[in-house]
C-alpha cells in the first residue's frame, strides 16, 4: 500500500481559546478536489483522510455530514481507498479536551455512525498517534488540557486508547472485516551516560504504553505501578488486557528524525537526531507486538539543495526494504503528507503561519521533488513487491468491489459527475 495523507489535527491552544486546524491552514476545505486530483496524479490509491472531528460530530448523536459525503463519495468515485483517521489530536470544543471520562464512549458511538454511513470503508486509523496526543497534552502542555503532569498523561492515555478500543469495536459491528491500521509514533531514547540509564530505561518502556493497552499486552511491573500511581485502576487496567483487538490490526509507525531522543541524567530530553534509524526501531516494536508493519508517516523539509527530501525518501524506503528482507511482514508506506504542512517546526502550538516544504507538493499544489520521485518510485515498485512478498497479502476489498445494500447507487456514486455543493446521502 504506497500511501499519502492529507492531515487532520485540530488541537486546542492557548487555553482551548483556539482551535488549529491543518485542513484550514492546508486550505483542503476549499481545494479538496485538487488534493484528490494530485493523489491521483501520483499513482496513489491508499489515502490517508478523515473529516475533522470537531465540524462533524455536533453533539452526542448529532452529526453534520455534508464535507464528509462530498469528500468521501468523491474518493469512492476514484476507487482511492481512505485509510480513515476519525481522531487527529483534538475533539470538539463540547466534548473539552482528553481530561474528560465521557471522551471514550462518545467517540466510539461517532465511529460507529460513521462506519454505519460509510460501509463501503474498510481501513481505519480511529485515533492517531495516541502516546504523542497524550504526551504533548497532558505531559509537556501544548494542546488541548495544557497539564505537565504524570496523572493527567495517564488519564488522557487511558481515555485515548480506551476511546480507540471502543471505536474498533463499534466499527466491526457494520464493517466486519474492518482492518485497523494504527498510525503511531515509534520512539527511542538514548542514555547520554551511565547516569542517564535508568531515565532511559523507564522512558523507552513508558513508550509502548498506548500500543501495549491497545494489544492487549501486560506491561512490565515499573509501568504497572506507574500506571496504577497516577489514576488508572485495576478494573481499568483488566478491560485493556481482557479485550483483545489486535487479530484486526496493522502496526502503523511514524518514524521522523525527531523520534530518537537523548536522555541526561535528571531526565531530560533533547532530540538526537537519526540515530538508529527506522529499520531498528521497528524491530523493536515488531518483536514486542508480532504484527505486519507499516510506515504510516515520514517526511523531511526541502532544504536549499531542493534534494534532502529525496534522499530521506530514499533511506526511508531502503530501511522498508530491508524490514521486509529480513522477513517482517511489511505491507506499505507513507509520505507524509500530500502538501506542505503549517506550523509544524513549533508542533502547531504556537501560530506563525510558518509554511513548512514537507509535502510532495507546496501550498500552490505544484509538484515538488520529493513528489516526483516517490511517483517514480511508485510506478518502479509498485509491480515488483507482491511477486516478492514473504507474507500473505492485506484482505483488502477494494472500494470499487464493496457489497453495498444499495449497489445501484454504488454504482452511480463512482461513475457520475462529483456533485459541486450539497450534502449528498450515502445509503
Amino acid at each position: 500500500m504506497f500511501a499519502t495523507g492529507i492531515e487532520n489535527s485540530i488541537p486546542t491552544i492557548n487555553n482551548g481559546s483556539t482551535r488549529v486546524d491543518q485542513m484550514e491552514a492546508s486550505d483542503h476545505y476549499r481545494r479538496w478536489k485538487e488534493d484528490f486530483d494530485c493523489v491521483e496524479d501520483l499513482g496513489i490509491t491508499f489515502l490517508r483522510f478523515g473529516p475533522p472531528l470537531h465540524k462533524t460530530f455536533l453533539a452526542p448523536g448529532q452529526y453534520d455530514w455534508e464535507f464528509a459525503d462530498l469528500t468521501m463519495n468523491d474518493l469512492l468515485r476514484r476507487d482511492i481507498t481512505p485509510i480513515v483517521d476519525l481522531c487527529h489530536f483534538g475533539v470538539p470544543d463540547w466534548l473539552g479536551n482528553f481530561q474528560n471520562p465521557d471522551f471514550p464512549h462518545l467517540f466510539a458511538t461517532y465511529a460507529g455512525a460513521f462506519a454505519e454511513r460509510y460501509p463501503w470503508v474498510q481501513l481505519y486509523t480511529p485515533i492517531n498517534e495516541m502516546f504523542i496526543c497524550a504526551v504533548f497534552s497532558a505531559k509537556y502542555g501544548w494542546w488541548n488540557e495544557q497539564l505537565q503532569t504524570d496523572r493527567g498523561f495517564v488519564t488522557a492515555l487511558k481515555h485515548l486508547v480506551r476511546a480507540n478500543v471502543l471505536a474498533m469495536m463499534e466499527i466491526l459491528k457494520h464493517r466486519a472485516d474492518a482492518i485497523f491500521i494504527q498510525s503511531e509514533s515509534s520512539e527511542y531514547f538514548h542514555a547520554d551516560s551511565p547516569a542517564a540509564i535508568g531515565p532511559a530505561e523507564s522512558l523507552n518502556s513508558r513508550r509502548f504504553l498506548s500500543l501495549d493497552l491497545n494489544y492487549g499486552r501486560r506491561v512490565d511491573s515499573e509501568m504497572y505501578e506507574y500506571l496504577l500511581d497516577n489514576g488508572m485502576t485495576r478494573d481499568e487496567y483488566r478491560f485493556f488486557l481482557h479485550t483483545r483487538m489486535k487479530q484486526h490490526c496493522i502496526l502503523g509507525n511514524d518514524y521522523y528524525r525527531t523520534n530518537e531522543h537523548r536522555v541526561h541524567p535528571d531526565g531530560r530530553t533533547e532530540a538526537a537526531g537519526e540515530v538508529f534509524g527506522y529499520c531498528e526501531i521497528t524491530r523493536q516494536y515488531h518483536n514486542r507486538y508480532r504484527l505486519p508493519i507499516m510506515h504510516t508517516e515520514t517526511n523531511l523539509r526541502e532544504g536549499e539543495t531542493g534534494q534532502e527530501a529525496v534522499q530521506w525518501l530514499w533511506k526511508e524506503w531502503a530501511n522498508v526494504l530491508r524490514l521486509r528482507n529480513v522477513g517482517i511482514p511489511t505491507v506499505g508506506f507513507t509520505w507524509y503528507s500530500l502538501t506542505d504542512q503549517v506550523d509544524w517546526d513549533t508542533a502547531l502550538r504556537v501560530q506563525n503561519g510558518n509554511v513548512n516544504p514537507v509535502g510532495l507538493y507546496d501550498l500552490d499544489r505544484k509538484i515538488r521533488n520529493v513528489g516526483k520521485a516517490y511517483k517514480q518510485l511508485i510506478r518502479d515498485w509498485r509491480d515488483v513487491l507482491p511477486a516478492s512478498s514473504m507474507c500473505l497479502a492485506v484482505p483488502l476489498v477494494p472500494t470499487s468491489r464493496s457489497q453495498w445494500p444499495d449497489a445501484a447507487q454504488a454504482e452511480r456514486l463512482r461513475t457520475e459527475k462529483p456533485a459541486e455543493s450539497g450534502n449528498p446521502e450515502v445509503a
